[in-house]
């Protein structure tokens, strides 16, 4: 189930506190990212939007072949992070964002963390820090145990003092350096956007919502206890740059803000609830994005014949649009016509600039549910397709299973099962399920290959 969104109170909270399935809803449930418990959305649509956003800028901070991913979380509250080679964007950021360059300085930001080894850096901080509180700790013991034996009370308390201390001035040694690797952060970015021909705005913008949700909430920060400066602070290091750029009055071209106003729709209708989309639709009423909204918002709380004819209209005014197409199988599913909704999502998938894998799996469904012989046969191959493009979908293995398992193939079926396990995170029963379909495998061939792969292999995780 998808949560529900928090105030702006609480995002300002979390801010500064700590550092789809496409067939059936456009939106998955909570999923875990990677094996790394994050709960993820997918969706094929968003998914390539925030890439478009993306692609300048990472190749503006030379990561263009360094194969970043980017990863949908399904939170409400504003904020994004880096781990490893991915940048996470939470789903509340791309819904409050009114605008397409506001998400793009996000972006920015992230990448200029990764472009710095921000965080090989931090470890490398980490340690040192490490070794601080341990040598303050070491000589406020010290300091005890002389203190017991000449009976000096004075003493055994200086000595717990320098204790605390050491662990007090290490902490806010590591929030320093991170807050000044968010400033250095937030010039990258600065650097990116102007590199690429973009606006700053978006970044002064989101630094004044949240300066604003802070004064609202009352909250008393201490601002040498927190990991990012304050917004006033981070305001006034960027403004003189911003305002001094050649691209400072640049806005976002009418076609993409229109995609990020249908993605924002989206997000609302899915995660917000029917009556907080249709305040977010009020506010573009006649636009592209509001009617999309219109549509989804009928599929999802069980209008079909009318979120069909909203949807075809909208075909009609984009008829290259993949993602209409997605929409439009989504509710021939739902409508129980898999023949008619495999024809939408063949053309979906067939008209997908991103070449999702998410489409293909869809498509895949939706011949399972046709249910002949030969359907099944092409859902295999479908299905296979769309995990070659996005070979960590572990619910797409589930799909998988159970087309092998229908056709009789169950050696097939038990290695798509440990797939799923293992990019799931669980390993313990992704190796009992290779196994499985090695007992009935012909020894060195490809599958037999790839169960072996997954039983001989190792995490540091609890979970094996």
């Amino acid at each position: 189930m998808l949560s529900r969104p928090r105030s702006t109170i609480a995002q300002a909270a979390r801010v500064f506190a700590t550092v789809s399935l496409a067939a059936a809803v456009a939106f998955a449930g909570s999923q875990t990212a990677f094996a790394q418990g994050v709960p993820v959305v997918r969706d094929a649509e968003i998914e390539a939007l925030v890439r478009d956003y993306a692609r300048p800028i990472f190749r503006a901070a030379g990561l263009a072949n360094d194969g970043i991913d980017i990863v949908l979380v399904n939170d409400s509250s504003f904020n994004a992070f880096v781990t490893g080679r991915r940048l996470f964007i939470n789903t509340g950021a791309l819904m409050t964002a009114e605008t397409p360059n506001e998400i793009i300085g996000v972006i920015a930001h992230e990448a200029g963390h990764i472009a710095g080894g921000h965080q090989q850096k931090l470890r490398d901080q980490l340690e040192r820090a490490k070794t601080m509180a341990i040598i303050a700790t070491l000589l406020g013991a010290g300091a005890i145990v002389a203190g017991a034996t000449t009976n000096s009370r004075g003493l055994a308390g200086a000595g717990m003092g320098v204790a605390a201390g050491g662990g007090e001035m290490a902490q806010r040694s590591i929030l320093a350096y991170q807050r000044t690797e968010e400033i250095t952060a937030d010039r990258s970015a600065i650097t990116y956007l102007n590199a690429t021909g973009q606006s700053g705005m978006g970044m002064l913008k989101t630094f004044h919502r949240f300066q604003t949700a802070l004064s609202l909430s009352g909250a008393q920060v201490d601002p040498y206890r927190i990991s990012h400066p304050m917004p006033q602070d981070r305001i006034a290091n960027l403004e003189v740059l911003v305002k001094q750029s050649p691209n400072v009055d640049k806005i976002d071209a009418p076609a993409l803000q229109q995609r990020h106003d249908m993605m924002r729709v989206k997000i609302a209708v899915y995660m917000e609830g029917q009556a907080a989309a249709t305040r977010l639709m009020q506010k573009m009423r006649g636009s592209m994005a509001a009617l999309y909204g219109d549509a989804q918002s009928a599929y999802l709380y069980g209008n079909i014949a009318a979120a069909l004819t909203k949807t075809n209209a909208l075909i009609k005014a984009q008829p290259r649009n993949a993602y209409l197409q997605e929409l439009r199988g989504d509710i021939l599913m739902k409508a129980n016509k898999p023949a008619d909704a495999a024809d939408a999502y063949s053309k979906a998938v067939s008209l997908d600039p991103a070449r999702s894998g998410l489409l293909p799996v869809s498509l895949g469904q939706a011949l399972m549910a046709v249910g002949t012989p030969d359907s099944l046969k092409q859902a295999v191959v479908r299905i296979n397709d769309g995990l070659g493009r996005d070979k960590e979908n572990s619910t797409g293995y589930r799909y998988l299973a159970q087309a092998y398992g229908e056709l009789g193939d169950i050696p097939g079926a038990e290695l798509a099962t440990a797939e799923g396990h293992f990019y799931s995170g669980n390993y313990k029963d992704a190796k009992i399920f290779a196994m499985r379909a090695q007992q009935q495998m012909k020894r060195g061939e490809p599958r037999w290959i790839r169960a072996q792969d997954i039983i001989n292999y190792k995490s540091s995780g609890k979970s094996q």
